[in-house]
């Protein structure tokens, strides 16, 4: 590896260089230069071709399990300083779990936090780039502080404030698309570590042959596929693992299950996907004819971010359509609340939300308000007790007869809501819910009478939501994509639906999803004020 302490020409600020800090974990490619007060992580990749010149501005931090991709530039000017989660001042400050991918330039003064994704040949200049935020190609990012948890499309000129706070949320598939660039990028580092060592190189094999009895077989993807774990839970764990998370188990019998008193498993100390897989398959031989139930932890907020029933008594797994963000068991956090007048997924949900630290709000609109969703607030909720919380969306219900009720999922910390749901109709009926899941919004809109064509392709919420869109004034497009494409986020687009009438954006979609049946699809809400996107929402899978 090439680290180079002084820069040529000599500058006036550069006279002085302090040495880099590289923990031999990490790995810095030998074509690359890394100059200055360089402080880089544990298990950080460094790929080749990259310039880290801390010269000017100085001082740079680089968090662990962070990969630094080919042609990328990080620089920084003598003035102005970033501060770091350590509370220091730094010209940059990357987090962990980052990507910062090919030919991006990250400029300070600059902060971008954990696991965070900067496209092909974006700049971050002047900024500040909050955790979770996934930045695509070719974006200019200056001037701003981005929120936590924001999408910017690939193109994007962000460079107000108010252009930052408008910024969509990540989806869930977005969220997927970064976490499996990081396992891929730790896997170069250490190819890259060992490329030259054939002990190293055998016992790879080794380790890799030994593994195959206990831990599944592993699909065409190269990812992990236990015999007795359902795709969907393999799937859970595997996110759960490149997000750091820690993974628990918990058991109940019959009678310890309907008072919700569960009792601890083993923990998992595995922080790769094959041998988390293999302790759960040991906890379910373990407790034949219990209740299991997989546990996400996450070690730094201490707080469950997931709980979900992997066994019944009878031995068999459930299978959802798609795996939850958060727990979907009927008795996560040891109270079983029940409301005459709030379905049980309703209840569940507000469990949900509160095991995670959120808190909850609610809203009511008459039908005229809510066809231009002006939302009035109901008295705020202060408790975090499930019972204090049902009791408070009852009253605010019986207040409200005949309007729209919906309850508000907010995360305190980032100051935004993370969920909308509506709870009540006019007529008095509780929606249904369909596989509920934090930090997804789900608000639903007005059925208009211009708008009452039916589909058979589309479910009820698809159709719901393009009349929600459509109400607000928004555009409808879709994208389709075969598996390869859709494992890089390689989509393509579908004929854009130019109607504002919902039978007409249907006959569009339907007609996508036909066109390229097997394939996903997608359907994309549009602002054409601010041309950007505002909802993406997969509408078909291959084999659904």
């Amino acid at each position: 590896m090439v680290l180079r302490s002084v820069a040529a020409p000599p500058t006036p600020w550069s006279k002085t260089l302090a040495k880099p800090k590289i923990d031999e974990t990490a790995y810095v490619h030998p074509s690359s230069n890394v100059i200055g007060d360089v402080r880089i992580g544990t298990n950080v990749m460094v790929a080749p071709g990259t310039s880290i010149r801390a010269d000017e501005g100085t001082p740079f931090h680089i968090g662990e399990s962070t990969n630094i991709q080919d042609g990328v530039v990080i620089h920084g000017l003598e003035q102005g300083r970033a501060q770091g989660d350590d509370g220091n001042s730094y010209s940059v400050w990357i987090g962990k779990n980052t990507s910062i991918t090919h030919m991006a330039l990250i400029h300070g003064p600059a902060y971008v936090g954990d696991n965070c994704f900067i496209g092909f040949r974006s700049t971050v200049f002047n900024a500040r780039v909050g955790d979770g935020c996934i930045v695509m190609m070719h974006a200019l990012i200056q001037d701003v502080e981005i929120p936590p948890g924001k999408y910017v499309a690939s193109g994007s000129i962000i460079t107000n404030q108010q252009q930052a706070d408008r910024l969509p949320d990540v989806s869930e598939t977005d969220k997927q698309f970064a976490h499996h660039i990081i396992s891929i990028n730790d896997a170069l580092r250490t190819g890259y570590r060992c490329a030259e060592d054939v002990g190293c190189i055998t016992s790879i094999r080794d380790e890799f042959d030994r593994s195959q009895p206990n831990n599944g077989t592993k699909n065409s993807n190269g990812q992990v596929k236990s015999m007795r774990l359902s795709p969907e839970i393999s799937q859970q764990v595997r996110q759960m693992v490149a997000q750091g998370y820690r993974i628990g188990t918990e058991h109940a019998d019959e009678r310890r299950f309907r008072t919700s008193s569960w009792q601890s498993g083993p923990i998992i100390q595995a922080t790769r996907e094959s041998e988390a897989i293999s302790a759960l398959e040991a906890s379910l031989d373990e407790f034949t004819g219990e209740y299991v139930r997989l546990i996400g932890v996450d070690p730094k907020a201490k707080r469950r971010v997931l709980e979900m029933v992997i066994q019944r008594p009878n031995g068999a797994a459930p299978v959802s359509g798609k795996a939850p963000s958060i727990a979907t068991n009927s008795s996560s956090s040891g109270n079983s609340v029940q409301s005459s007048q709030l379905g049980s997924e309703v209840v569940e949900q507000v469990r949900s939300l509160l095991a995670q630290g959120y808190r909850i709000g609610t809203e009511h609109a008459d039908a005229r308000r809510f066809r231009t969703s002006s939302w009035h607030s109901c008295s705020p909720i202060d408790s975090n007790r499930v019972s204090d919380v049902v009791q408070a969306l009852e009253a605010c219900i019986e207040s409200h007869t005949g309007e729209y009720v919906r309850m508000i999922g907010i995360d305190p910390k980032a100051k935004r809501r993370v969920m909308e749901q509506i709870i009540q109709r006019p007529d008095g009926k509780v929606p249904q819910m369909s596989k509920p899941a934090a930090g997804v919004q789900t608000t639903e809109s007005p059925v208009s009478k211009a708008s009452s064509h039916s589909s058979s392709s589309l479910s009820p919420e698809v159709q719901e939501k393009v009349r929600s869109l459509l109400a607000q004034g928004y555009r409808i497009g879709m994208e389709h994509a075969d598996a390869r494409r859709f494992r890089t986020s390689s989509w393509q687009s579908c004929a854009p639906a130019q109607s504002n009438s919902a039978s007409e954006v249907y006959a569009a979609l339907e007609a996508c999803m036909k066109e390229h049946s097997g394939e996903y699809v997608r359907l994309i809400g549009i602002d054409p004020k601010a041309k950007r996107r505002v909802h993406e929402q997969i509408i078909q899978q291959p084999g659904h």
